[in-house]
């Protein structure tokens, strides 16, 4: 089961498309997640880049948590297209970030 709430997920993806301007503002956001809601961030980019299928999504959260030697937040700031692997990650777990997106946008 995913341990992060949609709507974190997608701050994440839309702080991620904006990297120039919001870095800092986006690593303290992972920063501040606790340690099952990022290991779940990881799992989720991991499937969106296929790295794990969706129905593994136990297993790579087992492994996000077992292998974590890098703060999570250097781990997916270094990935290039963190936005759109989240973003694929969620999709094939058969969850929307669009709704959630579009209210963070209109609050933006």
């Amino acid at each position: 089961m995913l341990e992060i709430t949609p709507w974190k997920v997608a701050q994440v993806v839309l702080m991620a498309r904006e990297l120039d301007r919001a870095e800092g503002e986006l690593r303290g956001f992972i920063e501040r997640l606790n340690e099952d809601e990022q290991a779940s961030l990881v799992a989720v980019m991991w499937i969106g880049r296929e790295s794990f299928a969706g129905e593994e999504l136990a297993e790579a959260i087992a492994t996000a948590k077992r292998e974590a030697t890098a703060p999570t937040a250097d781990y997916l700031l270094g990935s290039p297209h963190l936005s759109d692997h989240l973003e694929n990650g969620m999709d094939e777990l058969g969850i929307s970030l669009s709704d959630e997106e579009d209210e963070l946008v209109r609050r933006g």
